[in-house]
């Protein structure tokens, strides 16, 4: 598998031999001193060119890179939005492991958009077209405080959709209640968890797109409750899991709340786990909910 020190060599090496290529910048997890670096971390890669067309055109070109196990032409999409004129992708898996999400970008779309990621680092600019950035930094990502009104409307989610989880789980209708727990509820128990790593840390870091670090700052026990809030197809499991998401958000809701000097509604909370019991407990042939 080729490594860093090469990867970007061939990089430069490519941009310096077309005159079409007028700079290079990375961003994404590269970018990022803060994230660990591994095997599979990609190389997210900007080519600032004269024009976008002959690059689309010419279908052998990134064959520069290596040898292509298989790609995605994002772009291309029929449903995707897409400016070709002005940025245009290829993600590309090769075959020694590596992976790289290309692009090539007009001069003027870099210039207004290049200073929207913090996350970005210049690697050449040959004719000098780049507007100064700043050094790379993830804090554009840090988790948020949130405002009382922000918190009150997370905790409200998750604790109305508990509702819906309640009859999913009544109707045995697991597919639905695996998009209303992972895509609705568990998105709240993400926020919720990420404000008490915000209140710890000072809402200096941040946790990762789908709360992936949050194990860095909760306690192991806590970090494995939480894993212990996904589940498979059966719906003993689930009913369970879902349980376990109602102990760990309400008792994490308090202490954010305490943490922030906020209100918390701890009625509403008390109705919900009422109501998830009691249909938990309904007979399948019942006349009516209560």
């Amino acid at each position: 598998m080729r490594d860093e020190k090469i990867m970007y060599q061939l990089f430069l090496d490519i941009a310096n031999a077309d005159s079409r290529i007028l700079a290079v910048y990375l961003n994404g997890s590269r970018a990022n001193q803060n994230v660990p670096k591994d095997i599979f971390q990609d190389y997210d890669i900007v080519f600032v060119v004269t024009q976008t067309e002959d690059f689309i055109r010419e279908k052998d070109w990134i064959c520069k890179f290596g040898t292509i196990l298989y790609m995605q032409y994002p772009d291309e999409h029929p449903d995707a939005p897409s400016d070709k004129g002005n940025f245009y992708g290829w993600l590309m898996q090769f075959d020694d492991g590596v992976r790289v999400d290309l692009h090539v970008e007009s001069v003027p779309h870099a210039k207004e958009h290049i200073c929207e990621d913090k996350l970005c680092k210049v690697l050449l600019d040959k004719a000098h077209v780049l507007p100064r950035i700043p050094e790379a930094t993830d804090e554009g990502y840090y988790v948020k405080k949130p405002s009382q009104a922000q918190f009150l409307a997370c905790a409200n989610e998750f604790w109305w959709c508990t509702n819906n989880l309640a009859k999913g789980l009544w109707r045995e209708e697991m597919p639905y209640v695996q998009d209303m727990a992972n895509f609705t509820v568990r998105k709240e128990l993400e926020k919720m968890l990420s404000w008490k790593v915000g209140l710890k840390t000072g809402f200096q870091v941040s946790v990762g797109k789908s709360a992936k670090y949050l194990g860095r700052w909760l306690g192991q026990e806590e970090y494995q409750e939480y894993l212990g809030t996904y589940f498979g197809g059966k719906t003993e499991e689930a009913w369970e899991a879902v349980f376990c998401m109602c102990s760990l958000f309400g008792r994490t809701a308090k202490e954010v709340a305490e943490g922030l000097g906020y209100v918390y509604h701890t009625q509403e909370e008390e109705a919900a786990l009422s109501f998830l019991e009691h249909v938990r407990h309904l007979p399948k042939d019942a006349k009516g909910v209560y």
